[in-house]
């Protein structure tokens, strides 16, 4: 159903009040707008700047004195038969008492009367003396055809204000969709403005460019981040195990497998020593899959507004649904819900969004592959570990002598050196103990000393460099020894 056909349906089942938290206040008023003129009942609509007016009549002067909240409730109540009342910014105004009890008093007449009040509000709490009578409504992301009118009407806006050169097929326009796909309608229109306005022209070679810029909309989000994948599974070295598996499902997220009976895979959660390619292995996965990668900010996700956390998680996880298939990576899950696995000192919050996450996790159907890494096992809620949740839990363990040799081989060739030049074998075998992070500062270590000694980097240099640090092993090996005592038989190992 659509936005306006959800929003009749309220009104059909004399819902009194429904709160809506969105910054697309347009979209807002326009589903109310659709759904009024469909159910053929009259609106009103309040805002500070003119005071209640009309809804659907454009040039209608606004009632006199009405601009103050408690003003407009009052004018509201004094509207006789059956109406819907649309408000833009009333809840920061609902701290005063005034204000509070007349919405109260009107609440209870519209419940008689069969209207509703719909508030629109970019960020506020509904007072808890009205919270059990308030529907919270979520505005539904645009689908693909939506998205196709709207790309359409903003070029033909576009080609009446100035020239404009569409030359597109229509396999590089549904690529154009797909990109547009987790945007809202006013996200969308504003990429293909920016998009069209460096040449005034839209064509198969734009589908990057729209690409980056809706990475940009992401970013000015906060919360789910555009990550740049180039990274090939052949650039990590060892889980064998880990790779086998991946390929196996390569291609379970697509059309063709669902049709096939294959449910989409839910993801997996990588536990393990600190860099020991966790993070890589992410990012490799999206690659593998040429699928995009998007990362969760958990940090981002928290706001000091009561309840506005909870919405962050909410619109981030529709959002990944809806520009699904993706690989969605929460990076050191342990520490975005710390406070969810021990005694709350957050008054809750953490155990709310973790919960959340959680039914996410376990109820959506989307081809959302989700990626977790952690680092600490005993910071884990237990809750996270039961399956359903992920597909596999994996343990990453430092790289055995083989795998070792190989990330030498790797991070050597990236930085334009010629493994075979090097010893590899003693290379391994001194590094024994190693995480793939701390190879690579091996590597980089030699370079910068070779380079001080104005000489060629050799196997002496790497040999000296592996030497001069202690490995993490090492300085946490009680914690490192507990990891391991803890994952084995419970965790699949990923090489």
């Amino acid at each position: 159903m659509t936005d306006a056909e959800r929003l009749q349906k309220l009104f059909e089942a004399q819902h009194p009040c429904v709160s809506i938290t969105t910054i697309e206040e347009d979209d807002a008023l326009v589903a109310i707008r659709t759904m009024c003129v469909e159910a053929q009942v009259s609106l009103r609509f309040w805002s500070m700047t003119r005071g209640v007016h009309d809804g659907l009549l454009t040039n209608t002067p606004p009632v006199p004195d009405t601009s103050h909240p408690a003003a407009a409730l009052y004018h509201l109540l004094t509207i006789e038969g059956q109406f819907i009342a649309a408000t833009v910014d009333l809840a920061p105004h609902l701290k005063d008492e005034r204000t509070l009890r007349t919405l109260r008093d009107l609440l209870r007449k519209m419940t008689r009367t069969g209207s509703m009040l719909v508030m629109i509000d970019a960020n506020g709490e509904v007072p808890a003396s009205i919270r059990s009578i308030t529907t919270p409504f979520d505005l539904s992301l645009p689908d693909e055809k939506e998205l196709e009118q709207v790309i359409k009407s903003t070029l033909r806006a576009r080609v009446e204000s100035s020239r404009l050169q569409v030359d597109i097929d229509r396999r590089a326009f549904q690529t154009i969709l797909r990109n547009l796909r987790g945007l809202s309608a006013r996200q969308a229109r504003q990429v293909i403005l920016d998009t069209v306005c460096h040449d005034s022209r839209l064509s198969a070679s734009d589908v990057n460019t729209v690409l980056a810029e809706k990475r940009k909309q992401f970013q000015s989000t906060g919360v789910l981040e555009y990550v740049e994948a180039p990274v090939d599974l052949t650039e990590i070295g060892g889980l064998c195990h880990f790779k086998s598996w991946l390929k196996t499902r390569q291609l379970s997220l697509s059309d063709e497998a669902i049709n096939f009976g294959i449910p989409a895979p839910r993801g997996v959660l990588m536990l393990g020593v600190q860099g020991a390619g966790k993070s890589l292995a992410a990012k490799a996965v999206a690659t593998s899959w040429q699928i995009p990668l998007l990362r969760l900010d958990a940090g981002a996700l928290y706001d000091k507004f009561v309840g506005e956390s909870e919405n962050r998680l909410r619109n981030a996880l529709k959002q990944a649904e809806m520009m699904a298939p993706i690989v969605l990576w929460v990076d050191e899950i342990e520490k975005a819900f710390a406070s969810a696995a021990a005694q709350s000192t957050d008054g809750g919050l953490s155990k709310r969004m973790f919960g959340s996450l959680l039914t996410w996790m376990q109820e959506h159907s989307s081809a959302v592959f989700l990626i977790a890494t952690a680092n600490d096992i005993a910071a884990l809620p237990p809750e996270l570990l039961r399956k359903g949740r992920f597909d596999e839990i994996f343990w990453v363990d430092l790289p055995t002598l083989e795998a070792r040799r190989d990330i030498f081989a790797i991070h050597l060739k990236k930085r334009k050196r010629d493994p075979s030049q090097f010893d590899l074998n003693a290379l391994a075998e001194a590094a024994a103990g190693f995480s793939g992070a701390e190879i690579e500062q091996a590597v980089i270590a030699s370079l910068h000393n070779a380079f001080a000694a104005r000489s060629e980097v050799t196997t002496a240099h790497v040999l000296a460099a592996i030497k001069a640090s202690p490995p993490l092993s090492v300085t946490m090996a009680e914690q490192v020894a507990a990891l391991r005592m803890w994952a084995h038989g419970r965790c699949v190992p990923a090489d």
